[in-house]
């Protein structure tokens, strides 16, 4: 192991290197302090040119799931993840703000709560089951 300070933005941190290989038998490595300096922000010149045309904005992307069935509410997944429970199931009751499915992203679970009160009509999700943002989880009648 090889010990290093190296200074980052004016703060000294002391780190140990393991070195994998050493074609150099003197002990040197041929490493160099450097110092970096930013460059100066260069001041900003008036332009007397016409501004650039505006770029169209992006056609809007399709909904990524079907839409639920008419005169039905359904809940959609806030954010892509993986099922890690579903607390109902078809023909269950439900308030509003009552936990529904929970979600897994970049390792923390999110509880999707209820939107209305209502009777759960389908329950498009399994646990384990990937899903994409905006994909319907749950309907209610």
């Amino acid at each position: 192991m090889k010990k290093l300070r190296v200074t980052v933005n004016g703060t000294a941190y002391d780190v140990e290197v393991e070195v994998l290989a050493d074609t150099d038998q003197s002990g040197s490595y041929g490493y160099e302090s450097t110092t970096v300096l930013n460059p100066a922000p260069r001041p900003a010149v008036p332009s007397t040119a016409a501004p650039a045309p505006a770029m169209p904005a992006p056609a809007p992307a399709a909904p990524p799931a079907a839409a639920p069935s008419a005169g039905a509410s359904s809940l959609t997944a806030p954010l892509p993840g993986v099922v890690k429970g579903v607390k109902v199931k078809e023909g269950d009751s439900v308030k509003k703000d009552a936990p529904v499915v929970i979600l897994e992203a970049m390792k923390m679970e999110t509880v999707i709560n209820s939107p209305v009160d209502g009777v759960v009509s389908k329950v498009h999700v399994s646990v384990n089951q990937s899903v994409q943002q905006g994909e319907v989880l749950v309907e209610f009648s």
